[in-house]
């Protein structure tokens, strides 16, 4: 026998469950409508907005006009440790968040073309690809990563208001 608040409740527990059936439903057919796909926390377009020539000339780019270049995701334990080191030394850098950018995936495609390797992080330092985030923590410890820094080019020593990272980096003397 149920108490007149039970059917109540029994009512709300079948709503719920219809309505996250729905709400599920929908989901999928988002996904099979617009083609996005979850990376990371995020969902991105796999249209996208960039072409795969276009990709390889944005990373391009970005590792020429900047000193220290993470291609990193948010959730990447070892993202976290290539930033942590160079927050340690003081030195600025530029993060590009592949999980949050519209064309990560493509990017990260990109990557794995130019560098012959497709997991993050992917750290460039003056132009070439030192690995990842084990590599970049490996060469700080072996004291390699602050003369591979100083080395940086005139252009690309300089404080770059894009960047993030907690340090300055001053160009050697």
């Amino acid at each position: 026998m149920f108490h007149p608040g039970q059917n109540r409740y029994y009512y709300l527990v079948i709503l719920c469950s219809f309505l996250t059936m729905l709400f599920r439903a929908e989901c999928l057919l988002r996904v099979a409508w617009t083609g996005c796909r979850r990376m990371g926390n995020f969902t991105s377009s796999t249209a996208g907005s960039l072409t795969s020539t276009a990709c390889v000339q944005f990373v391009q780019e970005m590792v020429s006009q900047n000193c220290v270049v993470i291609f990193s995701k948010t959730t990447c334990p070892y993202c976290k440790m290539a930033k942590n080191v160079f927050n340690e030394i003081g030195t600025t850098y530029k993060v590009i968040e592949l999980d949050e950018h519209n064309d990560g995936r493509r990017l990260q495609e990109a990557l794995a073309q130019i560098t012959g390797a497709r997991t993050v992080p992917r750290v460039f330092i003056n132009g070439n690809c030192i690995g990842g985030g084990s590599d970049t923590k490996q060469l700080h410890k072996q004291g390699r990563l602050v003369p591979l820094i100083e080395q940086c080019a005139p252009c690309c020593a300089a404080t770059n208001p894009e960047g993030s990272g907690s340090g300055q980096f001053e160009a050697a003397k």
